[in-house]
C-alpha cells in the first residue's frame, strides 16, 4: 500500500519521499522510528504524524513474505555445533532477526509446527548416530507424531568426518525428513568435514541472503570464517591455536605394563584461554617423520620441492607440508575418489565400484596413504597436484584432567600411546606417540579449548554424582573432583574405574586415595580385568552395586560416562537398564524411557568416542 496525497495529510513532495523511504526500512528501523516520533509528542507539532504513519508501518510489515523470527537448533556431542550455533545466532541478531537458540534436547517438538524459519546444526556421532542431546528430537521427527510442515523453511548444516562410513548421516536424516514433512529448503544442506570453518561461513552467508530475500531486510556483506567462528574471550581458538609450553610429561603406567599413558601438564599463561571441567583440549599434531620420509621416497619426490598450500597460499617445502599440514594416516572414500580421478588408476576405480563396498570398507579401516601408494602403484604423480587432494591434519581432542581452580593457568591431559604392527609395518598414533616420544618439558604445542556444555558438573554442589571412566576415560573425573574440592562441595561422589592390572595400570591412584581419605570421593569401585581368571569390567562392578546405585538415582544423582563408545559405553548403558529393571521393577521400555528422561534433564551425560 502506497501513501497518496488523497489518503494522507502530506503534500506531493512529502508523499514521494516517504514512498521511497518506507519500503527500504527494516522492521527494527520502523520500530525505532515509531518510538522516536512517539517521544516527540507534546514537544513538536509533527507528533500528529504518529497515528498516520503507524498504520502504514503495520501494513508494510504484514505484507512481508515471512517472519523475521529464526529458530536455531543444535545437536552437539563435543561442542562444535553448539559453539557454531551461538556464533550464527549472534550474526543473525546483528542483522535484525529475532533468534530462538536452543539445544535439540531442550526443544519441545510440539512447537515445531509453529516455526517458519528453522536452522539445524548437527554433528554425526559414532557410526551414523545422532549426538546424545539430539536423540529425542531425531526420534520424534521420524515418528508418526511428527506434524506436516508445509509452512516451514529450513536449512541444515551437518558436521562430520569423512573417515567414517556414515559421513554427516544425522544431518542428511534431518534434511530428508523435513522435506518429507513438507518443509522447503532456505538453502541446500552443507556437509562439513573436520575442517568446517570455510563451508560453515559460506552456509551462513547463503542463509542470510535467502532470509533477506524473503523478508526484505538489508543484510551486510558476508564475513570470513574467522569472523564467525573465533572465540570472543581469547584471541586463540581452533583457527588460531596458542603455542603452549609443556611443563611436565610423565608416564603413569608402572614398569612391566604393556601400556603407556602420558600425563601432560601444559601452561596457558598469557593466552586468556578459559575452560571448565568437562571441556577438552585440542592439540594439532605433527606426522611421524619416518612415515613422511617413506611416503616421499615411495612417490619418488624431492623433500625440498616447494609446495603451495591450496587454502592459505603459504609456500612450504614438501617435507614440511607433509609433516605439519596434511593428514597422511587416515584414508577416506572421498580422498580415494579424487585420487582415482587424478591418476586414472583402473584398479583404484574398481575398488570404489558399487559391488566392492565391503572390500573398500576393510581397506579404509586398515591402511594409510603409504599403503595406498604401494598397493596401487601411484608413483609418478606430481607432488603439488597430489597434496592438493589431501585434507588438513585435524586436531586431536583430549578430555581435560585438571581443575582450573586447582591449577590456574595450566591444563592437564591424559593420553594413551597407540602403537601396533600391521601389514609388516609399525603403526603409530599420530598425536599420542608424538607426545610420548618427541615432546619434552620446554617444548611447545599448538592448542585450543573445545568447550563441551553437554558434560558439566551440576550447578548445585550438593548433588550426588556417579562417574564411570575406565582407562583414560577417568581423566575428566580427576578434573571434577579437583573442582569439587576447591569449591567445598558436599555432594556425595562415586567413581567406577577399570584397567588391566592393579600394580601397573592404576592411573592417578594417589589422587583417588587422597580424595577418599579427605571425603571428596565418597565411594570407589575398581575392576582390573587381567588380574583374575574371569575378566571383570566396570559394568560388572555396577551390577554388583545395583541396589545402592538405584538409590542414588532415586536421590537425584547425575551419571557421567567417559571412554570408548563402541564397547564400554554400550555395556554401561545396558547395565543401567538392568539396574532399573531389577531394582525399580521397570519393564525394558520403561527403563529406556527413564534413561532418556535423565538425558533430557542432564542427569545422564556421556563423553564417549
Amino acid at each position: 500500500m502506497e501513501l497518496q496525497v488523497t489518503n494522507s495529510p502530506f503534500n506531493q513532495e512529502q508523499v514521494e519521499l516517504l514512498n521511497r523511504l518506507l519500503p527500504l526500512l527494516t522492521e527494527s528501523q520502523r520500530l525505532w522510528l515509531n518510538g522516536y516520533l512517539t517521544a516527540l509528542q507534546g514537544t513538536v507539532a509533527s507528533a500528529t504524524l504518529v497515528p498516520t504513519v503507524a498504520p502504514v508501518t503495520a501494513t508494510a510489515t504484514n505484507e512481508q513474505v515471512t517472519s523475521k523470527e529464526v529458530t536455531v537448533l543444535f545437536g552437539s556431542q563435543t561442542g562444535n555445533c553448539h559453539g557454531l550455533a551461538k556464533k550464527v545466532s549472534k550474526r543473525l541478531e546483528d542483522q535484525g532477526f529475532q533468534v530462538v537458540l536452543t539445544s535439540m534436547g531442550d526443544f519441545k517438538p510440539n512447537n515445531l509446527k509453529k516455526i517458519q524459519n528453522l536452522l539445524i546444526l548437527v554433528s554425526t556421532h559414532g557410526e551414523g548416530e545422532p549426538p546424545d542431546n539430539a536423540i529425542p528430537f531425531h526420534e520424534f521427527l521420524n515418528s508418526k507424531r511428527a506434524p506436516q510442515l508445509d509452512g516451514l523453511r529450513y536449512s541444515v548444516l551437518a558436521l562430520g568426518d569423512t573417515s567414517y562410513e556414515f559421513f554427516c548421516q544425522t544431518g542428511k536424516d534431518f534434511d530428508k525428513r523435513l522435506e518429507e514433512l513438507g518443509g522447503k529448503q532456505l538453502v541446500p544442506r552443507v556437509d562439513c568435514d573436520v575442517d568446517f570453518d570455510e563451508p560453515a561461513a559460506e552456509w551462513i552467508n547463503q542463509v542470510l541472503g535467502s532470509l533477506k530475500e524473503s523478508t526484505g531486510s538489508v543484510v551486510t556483506n558476508g564475513v570470513s570464517s574467522v569472523g564467525i567462528l573465533e572465540n570472543a574471550e581469547s584471541e586463540y581458538s581452533r583457527t588460531n591455536p596458542f603455542q603452549a609450553e609443556v611443563l611436565e610429561n610423565l608416564n603413569l603406567n608402572g614398569r612391566g605394563s604393556d601400556r603407556e599413558t602420558r600425563h601432560i601438564e601444559i601452561s596457558l599463561e598469557g593466552s586468556n584461554l578459559q575452560y571448565e571441567p568437562g571441556d577438552s583440549l585440542g592439540i594439532y599434531p605433527e606426522n611421524n617423520a619416518r612415515l613422511v620420509d617413506e611416503l616421499i621416497a615411495a612417490f619418488g619426490w624431492k623433500t625440498d620441492e616447494q609446495i603451495t598450500l591450496h587454502k592459505t597460499g603459504e609456500v612450504r617445502t614438501l617435507r614440511d607440508a607433509l609433516l605439519r599440514h596434511f593428514e597422511i594416516t587416515v584414508l577416506t572414500k572421498p580422498l580415494l575418489t579424487k585420487l582415482a580421478e587424478l591418476t586414472g588408476n583402473s584398479r583404484l576405480k574398481e575398488l570404489l565400484a558399487v559391488d566392492h563396498e565391503e572390500e573398500l570398507r576393510t581397506y579404509l579401516s586398515e591402511r594409510d596413504l603409504l599403503d595406498l601408494v604401494e598397493d596401487y602403484s601411484l608413483q609418478g604423480v606430481d607432488a603439488s597436484e597430489f597434496v592438493a587432494q589431501l585434507r588438513k591434519i585435524p586436531a586431536r581432542l583430549y578430555s581435560i584432567s585438571s581443575s582450573p581452580q586447582a591449577f590456574p593457568d595450566e591444563v592437564h591431559v591424559t593420553v594413551r600411546s597407540v602403537r601396533y604392527e600391521a601389514k609388516g609395518r609399525d603403526r603409530y598414533g599420530v598425536c599420542s606417540v608424538q607426545l610420548a616420544e618427541r615432546i619434552q618439558p620446554g617444548d611447545t604445542l599448538p592448542v585450543y579449548i573445545q568447550h563441551n556444555d553437554n558434560f558439566k558438573l551440576p550447578e548445585n554442589g550438593d548433588t550426588p554424582i556417579i562417574m564411570i571412566g575406565p582407562g583414560t576415560g577417568v581423566a575428566p573425573f580427576r578434573a571434577f573432583l579437583g573442582e569439587r574440592e576447591e569449591a567445598g562441595a558436599t555432594g556425595k561422589t562415586w567413581l567406577f574405574y577399570g584397567d588391566q592390572h592393579f600394580a601397573t595400570d592404576f592411573l592417578y591412584q594417589l589422587d583417588w586415595q587422597r580424595w577418599l581419605k579427605d571425603g571428596v570421593l565418597t565411594h570407589m569401585d575398581v575392576a582390573f580385568s587381567r588380574d583374575t581368571d574371569k575378566k571383570v569390567y566396570v559394568q560388572h562392578r555396577m551390577l554388583e552395586q545395583s541396589q545402592e546405585i538405584y538409590q542414588w538415582l532415586q536421590n537425584g544423582a547425575v551419571v557421567y560416562v567417559c571412554g570408548d563408545e563402541n564397547k564400554m559405553a554400550h555395556d554401561v548403558h545396558a547395565a543401567l537398564i538392568t539396574i532399573l529393571e531389577q531394582e525399580g521393577g521397570l519393564g525394558p521400555a520403561e527403563a529406556v524411557e527413564y534413561l532418556t528422561q535423565m538425558q533430557q534433564k542432564k542427569r545422564y551425560q556421556r563423553d564417549v568416542y
